[in-house]
């Protein structure tokens, strides 16, 4: 069976949480998802659980805590390229989120942005040289 990974998001407002990652690309999968859950697929590896506050506060006897003001976890998706990287970041600003709540970073054999989800909650994204990523540096100053 091939690993996958369940990111477990509590949201304020599932509705709107939902429209911000199909904005992004992310695709709602019905089976799993009714007025308490969206199940919202990046690949068929990774799939983001966003779970309305009180819907994630049964899977814990933790306070649910407010991304807004800790920070509770760093999640970082990869992207084929640096436009893609671009395209996301922004996307994410134009949707109810916040774009480059860091500064991007460039070394030249990899890239990364970041936005902030209208919950709280920062995603990176990283595009690397995959031949840089194999050790030839040579490829890598391309």
């Amino acid at each position: 069976m091939t690993k996958m990974i369940f990111v477990n998001l509590p949201v304020a407002d599932l509705a709107a949480s939902t429209a911000f990652y199909k904005a992004l690309g992310f695709t709602k999968n019905d089976q799993f998802s009714d007025e308490t859950a969206s199940s919202m697929m990046w690949s068929d590896q990774i799939t983001f659980q966003l779970l309305t506050r009180e819907y994630f506060q049964t899977f814990t006897s933790k306070p649910v805590g407010d991304a807004h003001g800790d920070c509770q976890l760093l999640v970082a998706l990869s992207a084929s390229d640096r436009d893609e990287v671009d395209r996301l970041a922004e996307l994410a600003g134009g949707h109810g989120g916040k774009t480059d709540p860091r500064a991007p970073m460039d070394l030249g054999f990899m890239y990364n942005r970041a936005f902030e989800d209208p919950n709280g909650y920062v995603v990176e994204l990283i595009w690397m040289n995959p031949d840089a990523a194999m050790g030839d540096a040579a490829e890598s100053a391309a």
